[in-house]
């Protein structure tokens, strides 16, 4: 991305999701393209917490911008452990904890459904690290409120949300699923007005700040989810149809700020709160 846009603008990069071992993911097909967004089940392939700190945290340790390194696990030992190893490490600027992917056999979203294992999730992350934590929150919570409040109340410096939601794709001609896994994660513009309210909900309902995700591609959806209550919002999708998305969306705040005669974007913060 760094050849694409000036990535050294951004607020943050969070990485992408880490486990202590390393993971090969979900078999192929494993991505699905939908009229407004897309079908993810990559199954969090990555290369393990141990080649990311030797390998890449050095790099991450020469930028201005700050990396969030995004945390996932089975059980919640591992979450802890995790957490452990990433504290103190060059490079390493907080951690995300993923408790919300819906492309995984176990952990993750069976940790993001209830507010007593979050709770618990987010208790162990805290003890392990001096890092500030982000919880990601799942839109497929009984009751995402329950589930926001019960994670800033064990320690969580802030949640983010929405992480995506599941839906499937059929290939008419082979009549079967399009997807190896089945279902996937579905992102992009077509979750934004579920993302949007669950924000708005969320952000009056715990104290700490909200971070805002699920299909931003633009300045105004961006500025849409900052009244609803969020404080900072993610931008993923939207890179795969332009990398340089997040800094596009930047000169769109600031020309909204121009345009409005306004200081500080966290004026706008909550402005559509009722």
């Amino acid at each position: 991305m760094s050849g694409l846009c000036d990535i050294q603008r951004l607020g943050a990069i969070i990485c992408k999701g880490t486990t202590l071992a390393p993971r090969e993911g979900n078999k192929q097909p494993r991505i699905a393209e939908t009229p407004d967004g897309m079908l993810n089940a990559i199954g969090l392939q990555n290369m393990g917490v141990d080649a990311l700190i030797r390998d890449k945290a050095p790099l991450w340790a020469k930028w201005r911008v700050p990396v969030i390194v995004n945390i996932a696990g089975e059980r919640i030992e591992e979450y802890a452990e995790l957490a452990k190893r990433l504290d103190g490490v060059p490079g390493v600027s907080g951690i995300e904890v993923n408790i919300s992917c819906p492309n995984v056999a176990a952990g993750c979203m069976e940790f993001g459904s209830n507010p007593a294992s979050a709770a618990s999730v987010t208790r162990a992350v805290r003890q392990a690290t001096s890092l500030p934590i982000i919880i990601k929150l799942t839109p497929n919570a009984a009751d995402i409120i329950a589930v926001a409040q019960a994670v800033a109340g064990a320690g969580a410096d802030a949640v983010s949300l929405i992480n995506t939601l599941k839906g499937m794709a059929i290939d008419i001609k082979k009549r079967k699923p399009i997807l190896d896994n089945i279902t996937g994660g579905l992102s992009g513009s077509a979750i934004k007005p579920m993302a949007l309210y669950m924000v708005y909900l969320v952000a009056g309902a715990v104290d700490v700040p909200v971070i805002g995700g699920g299909g931003i591609m633009t300045a105004q959806d961006a500025l849409e989810f900052i009244m609803a209550g969020a404080s900072a919002v993610e931008v993923g999708t939207a890179t795969f149809i332009n990398p340089a998305a997040s800094t596009d969306i930047i000169d769109g705040l600031k020309g909204y700020m121009r345009e409005s005669g306004l200081q500080k974007l966290t004026d706008l913060i909550g402005n559509a709160r009722r």
